[in-house]
């Protein structure tokens, strides 16, 4: 009998579901899972799930025993990983998530430098704009941008977001550049969907703050199609900072309306499963990456 492999199924049970979907993940026979998880049963002397026909649900005593589970898995892989690390760098296989913009403006052109530095390391990396089960679908890292809510996770601050508004040289060239915020009203803004809180652009009029109803041509879910856009200039832009800087910094954007503009930072975290924090490969991770963004700020900053 291993009761850490017991704790590990039973917790795959709980992320996935059920016991065919865990069988099928481990190659093992779903009547082999259910004699898993009854066998721990057995040996706590309490019903951790209560099976019906259609799914299976934990009992309270399931919702604890789940919850310390992880833990003790999650000190079980640090302590191991801490050891073998004694005999080098961190090593092993890194899962990341975050979302599609952050990965390609932020992320992706630091990770040759972290591989450079960990070579013993392999990242897998999945970008996605939908909100991961960071615990079912047995992420690492997630790097959020926004308010977290409650959460059981781990969280490290990684710095802020700010918003930037911005139009090409060429755009202003043929409309003219907008003063002050109700200007707006008569340019084309580039909307981005599917935010709520992000619908209308948080401006000051007369030292009010405002939620300022923009309109345009062209909405869109994608920031980065609407960075594109805004390059080639067909109308106003508000983004992230990191998406508009490298345009900012190559002249093809200019900033506009700083003055007026609520740029509403926004926390960016990293967020780990409750243990995860403390395994070697995850924490040089976040280290790197809270060092490195540290810096970017500092920069743009100072301008």
């Amino acid at each position: 009998m291993n009761p850490s492999h017991d704790i590990a199924v039973f917790i795959r049970v709980v992320d996935l579901g059920s016991f065919a979907a865990v069988a099928k993940e481990a190659n093992l026979s779903p009547s082999a899972v259910s004699k898993i998880v009854s066998r721990l049963e057995d040996r706590l002397g309490v019903k951790l799930l209560q099976r019906t026909t259609r799914r299976l649900v934990l009992s309270q005593e399931g919702e604890t025993y789940s919850i310390r589970g992880r833990e003790i898995l999650a000190a079980i892989e640090a302590a191991e990983a801490e050891v073998t690390a004694g005999r080098g760098q961190p090593r092993g296989h890194l899962r990341i998530n975050t979302g599609t913009a952050f990965a390609k403006h932020r992320l992706a052109p630091l990770l040759p430098e972290f591989l450079k530095k960990y070579p013993d390391m392999t990242v897998e990396l999945s970008v996605t704009d939908r909100r991961v089960d960071v615990v079912a679908e047995q992420v690492d890292v997630a790097i959020r941008v926004g308010p977290l809510g409650d959460t059981s996770l781990v969280t490290h601050r990684l710095g802020e977001v700010r918003r930037i508004i911005a139009a090409s040289p060429a755009y202003l060239r043929r409309h003219g550049t907008p003063k002050q915020a109700r200007d707006l009203l008569s340019h084309n803004c580039l909307h981005l969907r599917g935010f709520s809180r992000l619908a209308g652009w948080p401006m000051y009029v007369n030292g009010e703050r405002v939620l300022l109803p923009v309109t345009g041509s062209m909405s869109s879910d994608s920031a980065d199609l609407l960075l594109d856009l805004a390059v080639s200039g067909i109308g106003i832009v508000r983004l992230g900072d990191f998406l508009g800087e490298a345009a900012l910094s190559a002249k093809q954007l200019v900033p506009l309306l700083e003055t007026c503009h609520d740029d509403d930072p926004t926390p960016l975290n990293a967020l780990m499963p409750p243990g995860r924090q403390n395994i070697p490969r995850v924490r040089a991770f976040v280290d790197f990456l809270d060092g490195k963004l540290r810096t970017a700020n500092q920069r743009s900053i100072r301008g």
